[in-house]
């Protein structure tokens, strides 16, 4: 009678059973990677909605959709440009801004002085989301934002109604921060502190802070800090700033105020 037992026979099968294994995983990956990609599109799509305000429960986020029009912007210029015209961009729906800014055709390298959001890299172009009134004259717009926490990149966005100044919303859809405290970034309790704050003063500048502590009941322009998570709400006030400053959407801004974006 044949030994099954040797050392032969049991690293054959070892073998047998790792290749079938990776067989089986490397289908599924395959497989499931459309549906991966569909709910990864899905959420994305889910909190560009709730930025603006148009997100509830149960609600058709297709349909939703509809009532918004990405735009790809020329961040140095602050103007419109049509996909086809900027080498390297497919299309404005195949556009991801976040690998963008990892690609040295389209992005730059940022200094340290430069880059108070701790970026590392800036796209030259940004994908944001118009929406308009019956009437076709903007009501909100949503600004995709990022920059440096406690443990990594935050990842979100930032609507402003159509005084292009006043809050309509905020949120974030992928962050490492501390459950609790830095992650306190998902309360909607937190988020909605924000919703008809105005981001700049009456001269122009940027005049958003996130105190440590409460901020005063009349405030236009300060935020509740997050409590215990000193150095993600250094960050958060950080990349608010940069984004709404010259080096980030202030140029689109203007132009949008004269119509000349």
């Amino acid at each position: 009678m044949a030994n099954n037992d040797t050392i032969k026979k049991t690293l054959i099968v070892a073998l047998s059973l790792c290749i079938v294994c990776s067989i089986v995983v490397s289908t599924a990956a395959v497989v499931l990677k459309p549906a991966q990609d569909a709910n990864k599109k899905l959420d994305f799509n889910k909190n560009i909605l709730a930025a603006a305000g148009l997100m509830a429960d149960g609600a058709d986020v297709n349909e939703l959709m509809k009532k918004v029009t990405p735009k790809l912007v020329d961040l140095s210029t602050g103007k419109f440009v049509s996909a086809e015209d900027v080498d390297g961009i497919v299309s404005i729906d195949a556009y991801d801004q976040n690998k963008a800014a990892k690609n040295p055709a389209i992005s730059e390298t940022l200094t340290a002085a430069n880059d108070p959001a701790k970026i590392l890299r800036k796209e030259k172009y940004a994908k944001v989301y118009l929406i308009n009134n019956d009437s076709g004259s903007l009501e909100t717009i949503v600004l995709p934002v990022k920059g440096y926490g406690l443990w990594g990149q935050l990842y979100g966005f930032m609507a402003l109604g159509s005084d292009l100044n006043t809050v309509v919303g905020t949120g974030f859809y992928d962050h490492k921060e501390t459950p609790g405290l830095g992650g306190e970034v998902d309360n909607p309790l937190w988020k909605a502190i924000w919703v008809g704050k105005e981001m700049y003063s009456a001269n122009g500048d940027v005049a958003v802070r996130i105190l440590k502590g409460k901020a005063p009941k009349d405030s236009k322009h300060e935020i509740d800090g997050l409590s215990g998570a000193t150095l993600t709400t250094r960050g958060l006030e950080n990349l608010y700033r940069y984004w709404l400053g010259e080096n980030g959407y202030r140029p689109l801004l203007n132009n949008l105020q004269k119509g000349e974006a």
